[in-house]
């Protein structure tokens, strides 16, 4: 009420319609704050809540690709199959219908936000796939020397393993790595994350991630990634028993791997450890003795992986298929090429078998053609002179 000039029976002041107004100014502005974080997590939600109906499309379209397959490999028998509790005739027309239908709002949610990236204190949170490619950003070295617990959700691990090396150069200080909905299936897809610098903690959530059904998951993450001396497996300390339990378990694996490696293979392992090592050596060249120290369990991660254990790789199943259609082309034009080789072969054996059958009566016609030309020494020798003079 600008106008008014008495208050409770007093006098209003100018000192306190300034007051006043400055209380007034400052509540506005608390309210628009609040107001924007409200929209804000608004929007994050709504988002995040996108994300989540675009992954479950893509696993629903997945999964039923993937029975339609193998119905058709084992029997044409048209049996029904379950996804998320509801059943789903698995016959060609409706399979078809519902996938295109699944397809098409997929391209509908695509339209809509289809990632979030947020950095809330030390954590990055990454929500589907599109996400990943904020790695590819010029983050502030504050930012990116703040962040050490990196959470990826809705995103195919295959997907993230791509981008491991740049979560390393990007983010040199990420301890803590947290896995949901990525579709974490099998043990060998833990021997990616052996690429990283250093990994404390490591946390995977059972919503998505069925490789946690398995018993002893745990003891193989710390048998292949043991150069990494972890603390923490999803919350749970880990003990110097747990270590000794998962060499017990794992250990010949490791050897039986290297063992059936070609050696061009372990040579080459070989040179990357060193490599490795040769690379600490640099970063640490002209340090202070104080900094190198702090830095000697990093040096004992970097140089520490065992080679035996290295031979324990991940292939994606992008690179899996771009590897086998490689091989297949290769196999065709190895076989096109030796085809052709036994075709000229062949040719080339017939044409010396038909020569060897006519040599005896060719052989003859020419000792014969040459005795009759030189019969008569002057014609013959009057023709070669001509032939001589012809050639000038």
């Amino acid at each position: 009420m600008m106008q008014l000039r008495q208050l409770d029976m007093k006098r209003i002041t100018e000192e306190e319609r300034r007051m006043a107004s400055i209380l007034a100014k400052k509540e506005e502005e608390k309210k628009r704050e609040s107001h924007k974080q409200s929209l804000l997590k608004e929007k994050k939600r709504l988002t995040i809540n996108n994300v989540a109906r675009k992954w479950d499309l893509q696993q629903r379209v997945a999964n039923i690709a993937t029975t339609q397959d193998r119905k058709d490999s084992d029997s044409p028998s048209q049996d029904p199959c379950q996804i998320d509790g509801s059943t789903i005739s698995a016959s060609p027309e409706e399979t078809g219908s519902l996938d295109s239908g699944l397809t098409s709002a997929l391209q509908g949610l695509s339209v809509i936000d289809s990632h979030l990236v947020e950095v809330d204190g030390d954590t990055l949170s990454l929500y589907g796939s599109g996400a990943l490619e904020s790695l590819d950003r010029n983050w502030s070295a504050q930012t990116a020397g703040m962040v050490t617990t990196v959470s990826f959700t809705f995103i195919e691990f295959d997907e993230i393993v791509q981008v491991l090396p740049k979560l390393k150069i990007k983010f040199p200080n990420s301890l803590h790595l947290k896995f949901k909905e990525t579709n974490l299936v099998m043990l060998q897809q833990f021997n990616a994350l052996a690429q990283l610098r250093r990994i404390d903690q490591l946390t995977i959530d059972p919503q998505g991630n069925p490789v946690v059904n398995f018993t002893l998951w745990k003891y193989y993450v710390l048998f292949r990634l043991s150069h990494f001396s972890m603390q923490k497996i999803n919350g749970t300390e880990v003990t110097q028993n747990d270590m000794i339990m998962a060499e017990r378990l794992f250990g010949i694996l490791a050897h039986v791997a290297s063992s059936e490696l070609p050696q061009y293979r372990l040579i080459s392992i070989l040179g990357d450890a060193r490599k490795k090592q040769f690379r600490y050596l640099l970063e640490t060249k002209g340090k202070k003795p104080g900094i190198v120290n702090e830095e000697n369990n990093d040096s004992k991660r970097l140089a520490g992986e065992n080679t035996n254990r290295a031979t324990l790789n991940y292939t994606t199943r992008d690179f899996y298929n771009e590897k086998l259609e490689e091989i297949k082309e290769k196999k065709k034009f190895c076989k096109m090429y030796i085809e052709d080789l036994v075709k000229e072969a062949t040719e080339i054996n017939m044409k010396n078998e038909a020569l060897q059958k006519l040599w005896p009566q060719m052989f003859i016609e020419l000792v014969r053609d040459a005795v009759i030309e030189i019969r008569n020494k002057n014609s013959y020798m009057k023709l070669c002179l001509q032939q001589i003079t012809d050639q000038k």
